[in-house]
């Protein structure tokens, strides 16, 4: 497929029964090469299994029937699934068993995100998500708008057509002068050290570590020699050296983590304004691609949490009509970076620095005490609880009570 047809905006009646007549396309047929892949990763620990019991059964048929049957659906998701660009209305239709017919309308869009995986990139194809600002709940993933596996050469006409600045607006009918995209920030190498700062290092070694013990890792360690040699080792030292070691092992481990995380999501990383639209592109492998709309922009978030703003570092996010709601890096400008660079990108981005350097003013003492009663109540009457089975049974209160 090389080009979406783009219907032209019109109104009332004539819109709707224009868009009654806008033909249904499809995906294009490369992404038949995408999604068998994507359902055996997916489902790769059902697939372990299947092979893992055709093994021991003696019948080595159990894998190739399971990885058959995740290729037919990705098969058939080409053949189910199909969507058009209407005047009013952005409809996609999918499912097999369970039809689902979406429908949404073309004026709450408030982004549109076009990701590429690293095999998207390789066949030239995209995902392109809607923002609209809907919370859907449990159900959100099955309610959410999105084409996985559109030719990335479509791409930036459907973009830009369903965020209204495709050729044809008032501002280019009317001869206006479009202002030229200018860029606001680009990834610095040396942004990569306020990674450590954050907990997604620890949050991805406990994720391998959770996933290493499910897969059995806990009794090949009760069986190993190097692990008994271990424990020798930290009953010679004692505990409180073994204590520190572990924990200093933990933090260089999971900083490397941070670090190489932050350098595979934010890579590449380019902000652009062209008075219209905000553009921000990151991403090493997966690349993805955010457009928002500044008619949606309703300011800026600065997030210095505890740790980052020690190490002198910020975060910046875009306050947008229910973009943040739903995707978690959609409102993404700026990842952890120099607070000096974040304030001046967000400052760019407002077009406005006194926002940022306004005083801030304090709570009065009615809200003051209204907190500390909030964040204390709790604290209290837990250790009056605790006091009181103390003087009731007369036992000492466990030390699990207290925590760990």
């Amino acid at each position: 497929m090389s080009d979406v047809p783009v219907p032209p905006e019109r109104s009332d009646a004539a819109a709707l029964a224009a868009e009654a007549e806008q033909p249904w396309l499809r995906l294009d047929p490369r992404m038949l090469l995408i999604h068998p892949v994507e359902e055996v990763l997916r489902l790769l620990p059902v697939l372990v299994a299947s092979v893992v019991l055709g093994s021991s059964s003696g019948n080595h048929g159990w894998g190739l029937a399971v990885a058959g049957l995740l290729v037919g659906i990705g098969v058939l998701r080409w053949f189910t699934t199909t969507y058009r660009i209407g005047p009013v209305h952005v409809e996609l239709r999918r499912g097999l068993l369970q039809r689902q017919l979406l429908s949404v309308p073309r004026s709450r869009i408030r982004s549109v995100d076009v990701e590429q995986r690293l095999l998207h990139r390789w066949l030239g194809l995209a995902v392109v998500r809607l923002g609209t600002g809907q919370r859907t709940g449990a159900g959100r993933d099955r309610n959410r708008f999105e084409l996985n596996g559109l030719a990335i050469g479509a791409v930036p006409a459907l973009r830009d057509a369903l965020l209204g600045t495709h050729p044809g607006t008032p501002a280019e009918e009317s001869g206006a002068v479009v202002p030229a995209e200018t860029e606001v920030a680009r990834f610095r190498p040396g942004w990569v050290r306020y990674a450590p700062f954050s907990t997604t290092g620890l949050v991805t070694v406990a994720a391998v570590v959770g996933l290493a013990f499910q897969y059995g890792l806990a009794e090949r360690l009760g069986e190993s020699a190097t692990v008994e040699r271990g424990l020798s080792s930290v009953e010679a030292v004692g505990p409180f050296v073994a204590a520190a070691l572990g924990l200093l092992v933990l933090v260089v481990v999971a900083s490397l983590a941070a670090c190489v995380r932050y350098v595979l999501l934010y890579a590449d990383l380019s902000v652009t304004d062209d008075g219209r639209m905000l553009r921000v592109g990151h991403g090493l492998l997966r690349h993805r691609h955010t457009t928002l709309d500044r008619r949606r922009l309703r300011g800026v978030s600065l997030r210095e949490p505890l740790a980052l703003r020690l190490a002198g570092g910020a975060r910046l996010d875009a306050v947008m009509t229910g973009v943040a709601a739903e995707h978690g890096e959609s409102s993404l400008l700026l990842p952890p970076a120099p607070s000096a660079e974040a304030r001046r990108v967000a400052a760019a981005v407002l077009r406005d620095t006194r926002q940022l350097d306004a005083p801030l003013r304090a709570h009065g003492p009615a809200a003051r005490r209204r907190r500390f009663t909030r964040a204390l109540l709790p604290v209290a009457l837990a250790v009056a609880a605790a006091a009181t089975a103390v003087a009731v049974t007369g036992r000492t209160v466990p030390v699990a009570v207290w925590g760990p």
